[in-house]
């Protein structure tokens, strides 16, 4: 934003008004810029446009969740969801249209992958939630206090986009939240974690899903490039620099496959020495995966198993799931350049994982 005042002329501190009034005030028309000069206005709408994706649908849940279809152009459309609490309000953003990661258990790697989105595309989702949920009225207390990259998408295999998204979230011309406030989920790209170390650290939230290579193989294919041993000298480093002095693994409990208590045993052997908690997500069912979400009982033994070895560990309580606004249904509509979805069609390939005979 410096730089393109600066060629027009333009001071450094006409970049930081801009970023105001777009960012913190959610203004779209120039003209209301009252204390820019009016040349300057006059030349803005000549030259510029402030304008988020367009939206397609808007659904709204029985629990308040909200889930926004976003028109991305070139026959795609992402979706993203508020998730209202008590004491904070939850964004969770795309960053790709589809995802070219293909996990077993989540909806969005089905649809393939088109692209990676643009930045005016990902914070734009900030920018028009912000003005949907009235936050950014005068007077207004901001409803949005936390974003989770967790939408569409491996964020960090887009990653100088979602790079730039994150600090325009942090930076106090703009939305000013905190780094606590701001988590980057990955499925573990190794190299891209060690660079959002060095170069803007925020909450960081791993997907796990499986405590031995040979299932993590099958449940996230990116696995096989970067296996366990690796991913946790990768966790072990980022909380060098992390807001938090731990890391959040997720993992979705499919029954029969992941949520035995001896798996429970290996996933504690895995973290031994590594800070961190453990958000245990009951698997959303979607139409051609094959799989199944754990029991209740099973998810209890689960995660008391995690709890009694002194691992904070959490049992998501499922939102928007009447919308397919819930963990892992996020599927949007992709051009899928991929051609996954054509290949897949009708098949379901069944992991060869059995309960354990003293668990049945």
């Amino acid at each position: 934003m410096v730089a393109l005042c600066a060629s027009w002329g333009e001071k450094p501190f006409r970049a930081q008004q801009l970023l105001k009034w777009i960012h913190q005030r959610g203004v779209s028309e120039f003209d209301a810029m009252t204390d820019l000069a009016r040349t300057l206005r006059e030349h803005l709408a000549a030259k510029a446009e402030i304008r988020a994706p367009a939206v397609l649908t808007d659904h709204r849940a029985a629990d308040e969740t909200r889930k926004w279809l976003l028109d991305v152009g070139e026959g795609n459309a992402v979706e993203m969801v508020f998730i209202p609490e008590a004491t904070r309000g939850t964004l969770c953003v795309s960053t790709q249209a589809g995802c070219a990661v293909d996990c077993r258990f989540c909806s969005t790697g089905k649809q393939g992958f088109s692209r990676n989105l643009r930045l005016d595309e990902v914070i734009g989702q900030l920018w028009w939630a912000e003005q949907a949920l009235g936050g950014t009225t005068a007077g207004a207390e901001r409803q949005i206090s936390n974003v989770v990259f967790m939408g569409m998408g491996e964020p960090l295999l887009n990653y100088e986009v979602t790079l730039a998204a994150v600090r325009l979230m942090l930076d106090d011309r703009a939305y000013g939240l905190s780094r606590r406030r701001v988590t980057v989920s990955t499925s573990g790209v190794i190299p891209m974690m060690d660079r959002l170390r060095e170069d803007c650290p925020v909450a960081l939230a791993v997907s796990l899903h499986a405590p031995v290579d040979s299932l993590r193989d099958q449940l996230v294919p990116l696995n096989r490039k970067y296996p366990l041993d690796q991913l946790w000298l990768a966790c072990s480093r980022y909380l060098q620099s992390a807001p938090r002095d731990f890391v959040t693994f997720e993992y979705v409990m499919l029954d029969g496959v992941n949520d035995s208590e001896a798996q429970a045993d290996q996933v504690l052997r895995w973290v031994a020495d590594l800070p961190c908690k453990f958000n245990l997500i009951p698997f959303n069912p979607f139409p051609g995966s094959g799989l199944q979400r754990s029991t209740t009982d099973r998810i209890s033994r689960f995660a008391r198993r995690l709890s009694d070895a002194g691992i904070v560990t959490t049992v998501r309580r499922t939102r928007g799931d009447d919308i397919d606004a819930a963990c892992g249904q996020l599927a949007g509509d992709v051009r899928d350049r991929t051609r996954r979805a054509e290949r897949l069609e009708g098949k379901i390939i069944p992991i060869p994982i059995e309960r354990p005979t003293a668990l049945h």
